[in-house]
């Protein structure tokens, strides 16, 4: 009799079904067939050995098993146990009848015991619209999808967890897993604002950023807040909605992050890679077609400190992630697609000593010198930054006050305002943020009044912005607007929105 399992392959975010199947017969010889990797023909040692560790024989007959559908290659371990299970149930230990209903993944050891796997969560979301109800997975990793409707999720440890679940024995329902509060995901916010000492206008432009998803570099001589003001970023971020987080979750998910065993994530994302990060590590890709830091910082923050420190060519491979929010990795073997929308949070000194434009140091680079550096972030790159801020020093007699600031949770109950307010405008757009408008949108939800066109007409030209600036600037508009709680964009907000591009200071717009 032929058994059949279920199991999952991910693809990127793409999730293919697996069907195991196993067919004892006369004959001798043990083969696996279905386009197997080395780690999937290497399964049938663990499984043998585990299953003689629960005192199963394999039957010394001819056994074969297949992986369907057979032109797709299935890589890495997480197919051991329904290879396992697929076995079993031709050696009539488990009900045949049962495994239909039922996904299983993981890794087997030698003794039994079961080890997580990668993308439970893509896996579990993508099966439940294919007709599959109930997952079997190891137990921290069925934690990852723990906050999915409409399925029942076992967490298991050992294959003896899996031989009575499927049999139906009444300790089954003890392996169903739930969301505990020691399962929370911690918080990942180490800033608050009110430790920032002056700063109003970088202050002001990271909470219009927060509120409208806006790209934004901070530019100042060391020591000015910069970096400190970017960590601060995450306490006046909202919560993701439910949509969000399964999208962000789901990235973590297939990249290991054991971040994602806490069920879903509900704070977001904040990477922070350094300057000597490969392309591959910040884009995605290698041999299994991983995600990149752009990736897991979709639907938050990415900040790249020092930014003229990293490779141009890194750089310029950014711009058109930024423009599409997603990326697509092609390679030989595969092409798999990640989205990527984030917030983009730069810093950078404004010459190579750092005290151009300073008050209280002299800068001693040439003109020549500030141009090059500066050239290291490129003008296309620029004009996909929404807002560039310069950020002055802050005066002795302000450092060394003891007054606070404004603290975050009070700029973040204004940010929540505006994100709900675009909530509800984007409730059919398929989009979350201002920032994420098409040019269709801006039509629509960016009218301005006769008179705000010829002022924007007239400030474009004399700046000499493009196109793309010019979209920006009606993002940022909406995104002020929304703040102060206005229906229609104002002079006021237009006004604020172009100074985030004025930058004849360092000679850059």
């Amino acid at each position: 009799m032929i058994c059949k399992t279920y199991a999952a392959a991910c693809i990127g975010l793409q999730v293919v079904t697996v069907t195991v199947e196993a067919d004892i017969s006369a004959g001798v010889g043990l083969y696996i067939v279905g386009m197997p990797d080395i780690a999937v023909k290497e399964s049938l040692m663990r499984i043998t050995t585990a299953l003689r560790s629960y005192g199963y024989s394999i039957p010394g007959k001819r056994i074969v098993i297949n992986l369907a559908p057979a032109d797709i290659r299935k890589e890495g371990s997480s197919f051991d146990l329904a290879i396992a299970v697929a076995l079993l149930c031709a050696m009539e230990v488990i009900d045949a009848a049962r495994l239909s209903d039922f996904i299983v993944m993981g890794e087997l050891a030698l003794d039994g015991k079961i080890r997580d796997i990668y993308g439970a969560l893509p896996i579990a979301d993508a099966s439940r619209s294919r007709g599959f109800s109930k997952f079997i997975l190891p137990h921290d990793s069925a934690m990852e999808a723990v906050d999915l409707d409409g399925v029942t999720i076992y967490g298991v440890r050992t294959l003896a967890d899996v031989i009575s679940i499927l049999n139906g024995n009444l300790a089954s329902e003890s392996f169903v897993m739930a969301r505990t509060a020691e399962g929370a995901y911690s918080s990942c916010i180490s800033g608050d604002f009110k430790d920032v000492k002056g700063q109003q206008v970088a202050k002001r432009g990271l909470e219009i950023a927060a509120a409208g998803g806006h790209n934004l570099i901070l530019i100042g001589s060391p020591g000015c807040g910069k970096t400190l003001m970017a960590s601060c970023l995450p306490s006046i971020l909202p919560p993701m909605t439910k949509e969000e987080s399964v999208q962000t979750s789901k990235i973590y998910s297939v990249a290991g992050k054991s971040i994602g065993r806490c069920g879903l994530l509900k704070e977001r994302p904040f990477r922070s890679p350094h300057n000597s990060a490969s392309v591959v590590s910040l884009l995605g890709g290698g041999a299994m077609a991983m995600p990149g830091e752009i990736s897991l910082a979709h639907n938050g923050v990415l900040y790249l400190d020092e930014v003229t420190q990293f490779s141009r060519v890194i750089l310029d491979l950014l711009r058109q992630p930024l423009e599409d929010g997603k990326i697509v990795i092609s390679r030989a073997r595969y092409r798999v697609e990640y989205p990527c929308e984030f917030m983009f949070v730069a810093s950078m000194n404004p010459c190579p000593c750092g005290y151009y434009g300073d008050q209280t140091h002299k800068c001693k680079c040439s003109e020549r010198e500030i141009a090059h550096y500066l050239s290291r972030v490129s003008g296309p790159l620029m004009d996909r930054i929404d807002m560039h801020i310069y950020v002055d020093r802050v005066p002795a007699a302000l450092l060394v006050s003891e007054q606070s600031d404004e603290p975050s949770s009070v700029i973040a109950a204004r940010v929540a305002r505006a994100r709900a307010i675009q909530q509800r405008r984007f409730a059919q757009e398929g989009i979350f943020t201002n920032s994420a408008m098409s040019a269709n949108m801006l039509t629509k939800y960016c009218h301005l009044t006769v008179s705000q066109r010829e002022f924007l007409d007239k400030i474009i030209d004399r700046l000499g912005l493009s196109a793309r600036a010019y979209s920006r600037i009606l993002k940022l508009s909406r995104t002020i607007t929304d703040l102060a709680g206005e229906e229609n964009i104002t002079q006021q907000a237009i006004a604020e929105a172009l100074q985030y591009r004025n930058l004849d200071r360092f000679g850059v717009r």
